[in-house]
């Protein structure tokens, strides 16, 4: 019976890769792959010479009747995106939805994602937060800062190099200047770094229009008034 998996990969340290998600690659017939050149690397390191083909947020809406079809011609698909799970803010969902409607097995396996050790660094509270991925880049920014302003979940969002400083001022001016939060960047990576503090001191500190790296932004969610009083 064919098989979609998920297969998590590094999303910094290459040691992150598990075990079985090498199993899994290499006995894969065919691994679907965001960025075969990365991937590659990838692949290499860990003496894997399954074939690989691009599948990627640029081809998956009008080549997914190809990939449903080359996942059912084959046992074992593997999908791994640059880094991380397949699925969670990288190309996958599409791919999975049409396989599940074809009968075709799916599954994933457990592994590297950013958003939770970064949630588990920030030092804010772990038992009721929402992952919201990235804002959208223009249309609808605005609209989504003001409904999340209200939100009393803690949340978790993807933020680019280019991005973080504007996002963090807007953060600020629709949240409150005040809000905690957390920024993590380059998670399991050698830069690995944790500031913490509210939105407009973490603002001021990504102002550098030279910043690099990739960031994971956690804010405490809107407190209701009895709960401010009662801290």
């Amino acid at each position: 019976m064919p098989q979609l998996i998920h297969v998590p990969t590094p999303v910094g340290n290459l040691s992150d890769m598990t075990f079985r998600a090498v199993e899994v690659l290499k006995n894969a017939d065919l691994i679907l792959a965001e960025d075969t050149r990365k991937t590659g690397f990838l692949l290499k390191h860990f003496g894997i010479e399954t074939r690989m083909m691009p599948y990627h947020q640029h081809n998956e809406h009008k080549m997914l009747e190809k990939f449903v079809r080359l996942v059912a011609e084959n046992k074992i698909t593997a999908l791994v995106t640059d880094a991380g799970t397949p699925g969670i803010s990288d190309p996958g969902f599409l791919l999975t939805r049409a396989c599940i409607a074809g009968n075709i097995e799916v599954s994933c396996l457990p592994g590297a994602t950013a958003f939770v050790p970064a949630l588990v660094m920030s030092g804010i509270a772990c038992e009721k937060f929402i992952f919201l991925g990235f804002l959208p880049q223009k249309k609808g920014r605005q609209t989504k800062l003001k409904e999340y302003a209200i939100m009393d979940y803690n949340m978790v969002f993807y933020e680019s190099p280019h991005r973080i400083g504007k996002t963090l001022l807007q953060m600020a001016e629709y949240f409150g200047n005040e809000r905690k939060a957390a920024v993590v960047k380059e998670i399991s990576k050698v830069y690995e770094n944790v500031y913490r503090g509210n939105l407009e001191e973490l603002a001021a500190t990504f102002q550098d229009a030279n910043t690099k790296g990739e960031f994971v932004i956690i804010v405490e969610g809107n407190q209701h008034e009895e709960e401010k009083d009662e801290a």
